[in-house]
């Protein structure tokens, strides 16, 4: 009789110490710049990412690991008789849950559970550490991957971008869109519905008085939002703007646990420096 083992992607955004104290496996998605592929969080810094990007005036291509590699991660957990927990990138954004369908299909290990989490960076991250303590709770493979899956559309992710540029040069955004709203200093709230991302307020303004909107705009939702933790979450910033978002969310006096983390590769690909989320599963 083998564990369970809780598996996630690069995307979910997860620190190191998170991963460590919840043995959370990761398989990293890939970064592509002149023609090379780098493991996300692991080849690359998201720094490297932005002056690449900004050098050529275009983002890097992202891509999902391939089957071969995701049969490598699987394959010792067979071996081992584990059940696997796959949390992944929403699919509408990425083929990386169903590489791992696939992967397990062919080395034919039925013990794979895949949940498509329709979300991206720690919204995925909220599902994943949910379901590591239900298995520390003693939760069987079949009740975490039933608890988790119900829930999924109670995770609530939004993000403030600082420019639309770098959606735009990934296709996820229309280019005159975003040359308009740069023009106009606007600094959009995109929020994952569905597995999908849409654009919400638009704000404008200077960065820390945007994100101060951006909270207390949420501020119903906070003090009705499952109170076990919260993310803070965003990609290469000054922390100066990052610090009064956290003492916000600190003076709701609310949540057991804040928890700040900084967006990996692929999400900084598609949305650039400068992004920050606040995200939590609603109650």
């Amino acid at each position: 009789m083998g564990k369970i083992v809780i598996m996630t992607d690069s995307t979910a955004d997860l620190s190191r110490d998170l991963l460590d104290k919840y043995n959370i496996e990761v398989i990293p998605l890939y970064i592509i710049m002149d023609d090379k592929s780098y493991s996300d969080g692991i080849d690359v810094t998201a720094e490297e990412i932005i002056a690449w990007s900004d050098a050529h005036k275009t983002t890097p291509k992202t891509a999902a690991a391939g089957i071969e590699e995701a049969i490598e991660y699987l394959k010792p957990h067979k071996e081992a008789g584990d059940d696997v927990i796959y949390i992944g990138i929403s699919e509408d954004m990425s083929t990386t849950c169903n590489v791992i369908r696939l992967a397990a299909a062919d080395i034919e290990y039925d013990r794979v559970f895949v949940i498509n989490s329709m979300n991206l960076s720690t919204g995925i991250g909220l599902q994943v550490i949910r379901a590591a303590e239900m298995l520390q709770d003693g939760k069987t493979t079949e009740e975490i991957y039933e608890a988790i899956d119900a829930a999924r559309d109670k995770v609530r992710a939004s993000f403030v971008v600082d420019t639309l540029t770098f959606l735009a040069r990934g296709g996820r955004c229309n280019a005159v869109t975003a040359l308009l709203a740069n023009t106009l200093k606007l600094k959009p709230r995109i929020e994952v519905k569905m597995g999908k991302m849409g654009v919400g307020t638009k704000y404008r303004g200077k960065t820390n008085k945007v994100l101060k909107a951006y909270v207390e705009d949420m501020r119903e939702d906070l003090l009705k939002a499952d109170k076990k933790r919260v993310f803070v979450t965003h990609s290469v910033m000054d922390h100066q703007y990052v610090e009064p978002v956290i003492e916000y969310l600190k003076e709701l006096n609310y949540f057991d646990e804040i928890l700040e983390t900084q967006a990996g590769g692929v999400i900084t690909s598609h949305c650039g420096p400068a992004t920050l989320g606040v995200l939590f599963y609603d109650s």
